[in-house]
């Protein structure tokens, strides 16, 4: 079937006008295809004309194989031509009458009794696959279902008929294949091997769709509902505690104590009274003071191994695909990702109550009671929410922070008073025995995978054990500060990578800016195919001052463009464009095309601040502030959150901020306009504020061979001729430049140019001591000289460049200028 094109039908010649102006080896292809093109079109039209013919032609096959099967037993041939097997089937099929004519006898006898006997009814369901492909972009099955669907009607099938029936007529059922099938297969081997090939087949079909797991659950215990009471006597808080952990799957793996009994009817790991103690706890409780300790049990999350599909986080039924410009382009497998270690948390049983036993007495030396304690079990911190005693204040607690912390033995306690949504107070504890989050099982997961996000990006999991994924188009940018080594290029890593994962090169451009010149240098192999860059830059990271400024502008330039073809197309956001591009509303004669997203990354922002200062500030500010709509997003790391860097117009703009382990409470509330970030542990522990709440992560790692194996995955494959480019814009400097007048120029211009050449020092001043001339003519001099190609452009407080060598090659100079054309 001819490929779909991607391309609106243009008047012709426009198109012959924009196939002039490429080259001779170009302008041979392009004809060739368009030639193609006008000799069959294959719009939707023909399409469905033809699904509908498939849809028919299959009933007619249907009907043919229905027809010649059941008629085949009712023809009788001739005695005399039974002699041979061949002439009694050539025979008995010519007497065979079906339903569908002669043509529809061919068909039958060639795909039954010449094929696959009741194998062949596969060929109808195929055509009808097509047919619905093609009429209503409906697939039936997928890949692996086809498979062994095709399996087992043309081998299976034929084999296990015939072996069933092997006499005529009854051997049509399996057709000649299996009978040639049954023959071969017994001489080598044997009947039984024959039976145990068609046992074989369908036992691995069925094991593989299990996928090997037949394991029933374990039966619940009815006695187990009602464990006896076991007491823990070291203080009157404690008498009459139950320490009941459930666990249903995984009950061999926890430390079994007398305290510590299994129990399988729920899937949380709860620690209560039992039910004769609850009821003497509630006739007693303002005298007991006991304390219900519930620890939720992590959650486990499924990784799967399969690759994420380009446009599936999309969600547009279109007609034309972007996708098509690079249509082998495979997404990056999750194979190339590490795994490091198990990603299901152990619950240390012993660590747990030693918390909270020093919680409750921290608490209770200050007179401070609690009535409840639950304990969240995360990768790298435990959060204890414990529910004052009516009457205590909130503050009383907070207050204690240093006292909790030094009776833990532990660094990076945080209390959280009140958790935002509940009635409770929050005490995060760091784990003994951290475990490290991978990349690989936060792109592996459900959470990630169903997203139906625009840019889904997976940044790590929460104390819940959960997958954190969030929507870069709703964030919509990303400042991101900590302290050297805590984690930023790596969270800087984890975001680039979850979006190289889901997104194709259509749909997604990176700039990125990188002045310390070796954070972002693996990501220049996919310069080709996701990086954007200025038309007349040679590398796509940027790391020139210069450069960045020029590259900032230019993004205003591309937002104002983008900006004027939204008003154009009548929509508010580049979602609803490229939507309505896609459904062909939109004419690419006036100007459109499907718009990427572009994500620009900034990995030391305060380095351009030290060095360009408001120049790299104001363009920033104005991306901030208006490009969300048009899929311009911007992702800011640095290093130093002072106020300086880190300014109230620039945090105004960046709702959604990150903040790995800082030093000082003040660089805390620079960031996050709150404290907490200065009591984090490292290694990847981080606070993200979206606005509303604060939310503790442990950031996904993912080393640099696994960015290394990434880059070289996606490198390797076919590309783009260049990077994506940017609009080109020109410097205030660039804008005064004046042309070269010989008419205009002044009087003392050759005297200027010696002085020049013969000092190789382009200044002002030297001419100005030189000639004895006042400072405005001196400058229109050098603006002259500039122009004639004798020095080069303004650069600050250097002079400029001088770029005639000597006096001989002056004077040569000289003579070509005022020689007229």
């Amino acid at each position: 079937m001819p490929k779909k094109s991607n391309k609106l039908k243009v008047p012709e010649k426009k198109v012959e006008k924009k196939i002039e102006k490429k080259t001779a080896s170009k302008k041979k292809t392009v004809n060739t295809s368009k030639a193609n093109k006008k000799s069959f079109s294959f719009d939707l039209k023909y399409q469905r004309v033809l699904g509908f013919f498939f849809l028919l032609f299959s009933v007619y096959v249907f009907l043919s194989i229905s027809s010649f099967i059941v008629n085949w037993f009712d023809a009788n041939p001739s005695d005399e031509l039974a002699n041979t097997i061949s002439s009694y089937f050539s025979d008995h099929a010519k007497q065979v009458e079906v339903w569908t004519g002669k043509f529809g006898s061919i068909i039958s006898s060639y795909i039954v009794l010449k094929g696959f006997g009741l194998g062949a009814f596969f060929i109808p369901l195929l055509l009808l696959a097509i047919g619905l492909k093609l009429l209503i972009n409906t697939a039936l099955f997928k890949t692996w279902t086809w498979f062994q669907v095709l399996t087992i009607s043309f081998l299976w099938i034929p084999l296990l008929f015939n072996l069933i029936f092997p006499e005529h007529p009854e051997n049509i059922l399996g057709g000649l294949l299996g009978n040639q099938l049954n023959v071969w297969l017994s001489n080598y081997i044997g009947r039984v091997g024959l039976i145990f090939s068609l046992v074989f087949v369908p036992a691995v079909f069925l094991l593989i769709d299990y996928q090997f797991n037949f394991r029933k659950k374990k039966q619940t215990d009815k006695h187990a509902a009602s464990p006896k009471p076991n007491t823990y006597a070291k203080d009157d808080l404690y008498n009459t505690v139950e320490f009941s952990v459930e666990d249903p799957e995984d009950e061999e793996d926890l430390p079994q104590s007398e305290d510590i009994k299994t129990e399988k009817p729920s899937n949380s790991f709860k620690i209560e009274l039992d039910a004769s103690v609850k009821k003497e706890k509630e006739e007693k409780e303002n005298k007991s003071g006991e304390i219900e300790f519930t620890v939720e049990k992590p959650k486990e999350e499924k990784v799967s191994d399969e690759k994420v599909k380009p446009g599936e986080h999309f969600g547009v039924d279109s007609e034309y695909d972007p996708t098509l410009d690079l249509p082998n382009f495979k997404m990056p497998p999750l194979s190339l990702l590490e795994e490091y270690g198990s990603e299901n948390i152990e619950i240390d049983s012993e660590e747990l109550e030693r918390n909270k036993v020093k919680i409750v007495n921290t608490l209770k030396n200050y007179s401070i009671e609690i009535t409840k304690i639950k304990a969240t079990i995360g990768p790298t911190v435990t959060l204890y929410e414990i529910v004052p005693a009516p009457g205590v204040r909130i503050s009383k607690i907070k207050n204690l922070e240093d006292d909790i912390a030094l009776n833990l033995a532990a660094m990076g306690i945080r209390i959280i008073a009140p958790i935002p949504g509940k009635g409770t107070v929050g005490i995060e504890v760091p784990n003994k025995n951290p475990n490290t989050v991978s990349m690989r099982s936060i792109i592996g997961s459900d959470r990630f995978r169903n997203s139906k996000y625009e840019l889904p990006f997976g940044l790590g999991k929460t104390i819940a054990n959960e997958s954190f994924v969030a929507d870069l188009t709703k964030m919509p940018h990303i400042l991101m500060a900590g302290a050297t080594g805590q984690g930023k290029s790596v969270g800087l890593n984890a975001i680039i990578a979850s979006l190289l994962f889901t997104k194709h090169p259509a749909e997604l451009k990176f700039v990125m800016v990188d002045p310390k010149k070796v954070e972002l240098t693996l990501f220049s192999r996919i310069e080709r195919h996701y990086l954007a860059k200025l038309p007349d830059s040679e590398e796509a990271i940027i790391t020139d001052t210069r450069k960045v400024v020029r590259t900032l502008n230019s993004l205003g330039i591309e937002m104002d463009h983008r900006y004027e073809l939204l008003k154009d197309a009548q929509v508010r956001n580049l979602k609803e464009y490229n939507r309505k591009f896609i459904a062909r509303k939109l004419n690419p004669n006036q100007g459109h095309k499907f718009l990427p997203y572009i994500v620009l990354v900034i990995d030391e922002f305060a380095d351009l601040i030290m060095t360009a200062g408001k120049e790299v500030e104001n363009p920033i500010t104005r991306l901030a502030q208006l490009a969300r709509a048009v899929g311009i997003h911007l992702i800011i790391a640095t290093q130093r959150p002072s106020v300086n860097i880190i300014t109230g117009t620039i945090k105004a703009n960046f709702p959604a901020r990150i903040a790995f382990r800082v030093i000082s409470k003040v660089d805390s509330r620079t960031i996050l306009d709150t404290g907490g970030a200065d009591q984090l542990i490292g290694r990847g522990d981080m606070l993200l504020s979206t606005g509303s709440d604060i939310i503790r992560l442990q950031c996904a790692f993912i080393d640099t061979p696994e960015v290394d194996k990434l880059t070289e995955f996606i490198g390797s494959q076919r590309a783009y001729p260049d990077a994506f480019f940017l609009p080109e814009y020109e410097d205030e400097e660039s804008d005064k430049k004046a042309e070269y007048n010989a008419e205009e120029r002044d009087e003392l211009f050759e005297d200027a140019a010696y002085i020049i050449v013969q000092n190789q020092q382009g200044s002002t001043s030297l001419l100005q001591r030189k000639l004895k001339l006042g400072y405005n003519r001196a400058g229109r001099i050098i603006d002259q000289l500039e122009a004639a190609g004798i020095v080069g452009p303004f650069e600050g407080s250097k002079a400029r460049e001088v770029r005639v060598a000597n006096e001989m090659a002056l004077e040569q100079f000289l003579k070509d200028l005022n020689t007229p054309e």
